[in-house]
């Protein structure tokens, strides 16, 4: 009752007071202030707290610092996929800011293993506090706020000192979309007076919510995989400056208290992070965490929930380039006041204690300064003896078909800084032969020897069973990349950049025959799309053949695309060579021409093998009940990378749409409780009438449970005799867990000679899980697409239990309705918009489902 009255006062007292006993909640020991510099509030027109800040004005008060003081300076790093700035407001003492590039080539020599920099008097610290990767985590921006304020206008003299022996690189908003889209709805729903009750609309914003980015991706997963302009920003910016600190500030269950490091030392066996980092500089640093907390009365943890196994948080990425990333987690008032079960939580005390734990932040550093950068100048010195004592001197992997995504692979190298080189002669590795046309080599010893471990390195033993998220993130995997390690480098030709990393493709000839675009590239659905949305007439072949072109002889696969230059409903022949010419140039896929329809194998172009595409028109099903991150995957693929329209249907007008309007639609994970029995059998219908409906993950579980796909799931294995086993109370929790696939790849077997796998030619695929779908091969012989292998696992976490249910499961049916068809992924093809090695089995099932006759 106590804890009500107190926190409901302190509600008020902020509210109604003036903005200087506003301030003084937060900053107070930190007077004197310049006045010549606005505080948040002055600036805002409202105290830090009363209202969630929109990015705009976020960005226009740290425009407003770095105008009326020489102690900042606003660098702009990018921009969202909504066009709003990325910035950073750099602080430190005016001669550091004036300094800003020299100081930065004597950092950098501290980082190089190559260089041994001893006098570091006159070398600040580089701190990079980061706020708000997670938009609907808001306390962190409103401190960032009070961060730049205070560490520009404070005339006190610790924080003088912290400029003089810092250069802060603050970055106020990671995720400005998902932001606004939580700010607005936080703002729009605030009570007057405020509402604590937990069923309030405003603390239960609305599908997809704000946590994350435009194409819905939660970027606190995106930095090992860089898919999206807010990640690859960070990741040229960070190999740029490589600070000594980085902060990651969230939020999470409104029922907890505060989070901070050091992380549960759990999952990894053995961790690529150097041991150091945890058992020393994390332990320096929470100390004074916990000091400055208990200050202010704050309840805390550490230890516990959070790990630091996968190395694409922004809490462990820098971890592994010689930094100390630190991360925090503040229980959440989602909204501006909210009924915890020990009273209420007020958004300002959310925020006062990610202020704190800032200050905080910067204080260890000061006292740490030398450890900090004796850590740092032995990082990657460290990481070459290391590299230098593996059995693993390399790895070669390349692919002869898909250039696309070869280059694609070689690019997320690159953000990483990770050394790529051409192979220079052809190479025997384990049984597989690369091609030096067509395969590349990274050797282990470079400074990024523990980036290229995370993404070519895989693991079957664990610590333990219980992790925070994925278990698996082996990045040539995810690529669908032959590779093999190697125990003695090759001959290599000279290292790749990103200027040297292009597809060149020869222009192709006119033709008055035909053109023949071979499926094999990543992005040749995207070539399907863009020629058939010009309106002409593709076919693709059902089966391999050979013929004659301008360059010879040349093996065409199935999938092969022909594009006639006769039968295009009077399109001129001049218009069929520039649109082919045109849309295999923008996606770098070879086209070939040809003059006759006779093959050298195969029974001719106008054979009926070469069956006639109809142009997709997709719906995705999205809101309610639906899952946002796989709707984004699709969503972000279509858009980002097929550059095809994809309308998106919320499931709660779903009845009130013309369905037929549509040749596909998708359905991702989700519950669809808004589908009712009238609804599920409209989608019946219009399946059986001839269109294709694809389901993923938990939609695949939900439409064989409503009898819509006439397939069978894998269920739970009984005990024997019905006998309970007895277990010890403490461990329900890991039991459980154990039990819960976070995500780990998996190997298939594909039949290749499948319209929905064309373009493939290896049999052995991997995919990624995670998820508890086990869907049991089709009883169709020829509908099961892709099974698991007898021995499926390749790297990640599962159950003996669930390992034993995955090798008699399926991965990809096609199930029969009337004229129709239901592709069924019990996996996640397009999982985090890097699984580049599914996408197009996803694509197929989009272009190619109308092929599709599933034999009786």
């Amino acid at each position: 009752m106590r804890m009500n009255l107190y926190n409901y006062v302190l509600v008020v007292f902020l509210f109604m007071t003036s903005f200087a006993g506003a301030q003084d909640y937060y900053f107070e020991e930190f007077q004197p202030f310049d006045k010549s510099i606005p505080s948040p509030e002055e600036f805002l027109g409202y105290p830090i707290g009363e209202y969630h800040t929109r990015h705009d004005l976020v960005v226009a008060y740290m425009y407003t610092l770095a105008e009326l003081s020489d102690k900042a300076a606003v660098y702009v790093y990018g921009k969202t996929h909504e066009n709003r700035k990325l910035l950073l407001l750099q602080v430190s003492e005016a001669g550091h800011i004036n300094n800003l590039e020299d100081l930065k080539r004597k950092h950098l020599e501290v980082v190089d293993p190559s260089t041994k920099v001893t006098n570091l008097k006159d070398l600040p610290l580089f701190v990079n506090l980061a706020y708000g990767v997670h938009g609907n985590e808001p306390s962190s921006t409103e401190a960032a706020m009070l961060m730049a304020y205070t560490l520009v206008a404070s005339e006190n003299e610790e924080v003088k000192n912290m400029r003089k022996e810092t250069v802060v690189f603050l970055d106020p908003t990671i995720n400005p979309d998902g932001r606004d889209r939580h700010s607005n709805w936080a703002n729009s729903y605030k009570g007057s007076p405020l509402i604590a009750d937990k069923f309030d609309i405003e603390h239960n914003e609305a599908w997809p919510r704000g946590r994350t980015n435009h194409y819905l991706f939660d970027l606190n997963r995106d930095l090992l995989l860089g898919v999206n302009p807010e990640s690859q920003g960070r990741l040229k910016w960070y190999h740029e400056w490589y600070p000594n600190v980085v902060t990651d500030f969230h939020e999470m269950g409104t029922n907890s208290t505060y989070f901070f490091e050091p992380k549960n030392k759990s999952a990894s066996m053995n961790p690529v992070t150097p041991s150091e980092n945890r058992d020393v500089l994390n332990k320096v640093f929470s100390d004074q965490f916990a000091s400055d907390l208990d200050k202010i009365g704050s309840l805390y943890f550490t230890d516990e929930i959070y790990d630091s196994t996968y190395p694409g948080y922004g809490s462990t990425y820098m971890d592994l380039q010689g930094s100390l990333a630190l991360l925090f987690e503040q229980a959440s008032s989602r909204g501006h006041l909210q009924e915890t079960t020990i009273g209420e939580i007020s958004f300002p005390f959310t925020i006062r204690n990610q202020y704190v734990s800032s200050i905080a932040t910067l204080r260890a550093a000061v006292k740490n300064k030398d450890l900090l950068y004796d850590y740092q100048s032995r990082f990657f010195a460290d990481a070459l003896k290391k590299a230098g004592n593996s059995k693993v001197k390399g790895y070669v992997f390349g692919d002869s078909y898909d250039r696309g995504r070869v280059k694609a692979f070689i690019d997320v190298l690159l953000q990483h800084q990770i050394e790529v080189y051409p192979l220079r002669q052809k190479l025997k590795a384990a049984g597989s032969d690369f091609e030096p046309d067509h395969s590349y080599v990274v050797p282990v010893r470079q400074n990024q020897y523990y980036m290229v471990q995370s993404l070519f390195e895989t693991f079957d033993k664990y610590r333990d069973s219980v992790f925070y998220d994925a278990s698996a993130w082996s990045v040539v995997n995810f690529y669908n990349m032959k590779y093999k390690s190697l125990d003695k480098l090759p001959s290599m030709g000279e290292k790749v950049s990103s200027e040297s990393n292009t597809i060149s493709i020869e222009q192709v000839q006119k033709s008055k025959y035909a053109y023949l675009i071979p499926y094999e590239d990543y992005y040749a659905p995207a070539v399907l799309f863009n020629i058939q949305n010009r309106g002409l007439v593709v076919k693709a072949s059902s089966k391999d053949f050979s013929m004659k072109t301008e360059e010879g002889i040349v093996d065409f696969y199935r999938g092969t695309l022909m594009v006639p230059v006769e039968d295009q409903f009077g399109i001129p022949a001049d218009s069929v060579y520039r649109w082919v010419k045109e849309a295999c140039s923008e996606f770098r896929v070879k086209a070939y021409s040809v003059s006759t329809g006779m093959t050298e194998k195969g029974n001719g172009l106008g054979s009926g093998s070469f069956k006639t595409l109809t142009k997709p028109r997709a719906m995705l099903v999205v809101g309610g009940s639906v899952g946002s991150y796989e709707a984004g995957e699709v969503w972000h693929l279509f858009e980002n990378r097929m550059k095809m329209p994809l309308v998106k249907v919320p499931e709660e007008r779903f009845y009130l749409t013309d369905i037929y309007r549509y040749n596909v639609i998708i359905m991702v994970s989700g519950n669809y409780l808004m589908l009712n029995k009238k609804e599920q059998n409209r989608l019946k219908q219009w399946v059986a009438d001839g269109n294709t409906l694809i389901t993923i993950a938990k939609a695949s579980s939900w439409v064989i449970n409503q009898k819509i796909a006439d397939e069978k799931l894998i269920v739970k294995n009984k005990d024997s005799l019905g006998i309970p086993k007895r277990s010890q109370y403490a461990d329900a929790k890991g039991s459980l867990e154990k039990q819960y696939l976070g995500g780990a790849i998996f190997g298939i077997d594909l039949d290749i000679t499948h319209p929905v796998a064309y373009g493939y030619h290896d049999k052995q695929v991997p995919v990624y899980k995670n998820n508890g779908i086990w869907i049991a091969p089709s009883k169709n012989p020829f509908s099961t697409v892709g099974k698991y292998l007898d021995d499926p696992h390749i790297d990640g976490y599962i159950s003996a239990e669930n390992l034993e249910k995955m090798k008699h499961s399926a991965s990809i049916i096609v199930s029969k309705r009337g004229k129709g068809r239901i592709i069924l992924f019990a996996d996640n093809p397009n999982f985090r918009g890097a699984w580049y090695g599914t996408n197009k089995l996803f694509m197929n099932a989009v272009h190619f489902g109308s092929l599709v006759r599933v034999p009786q």
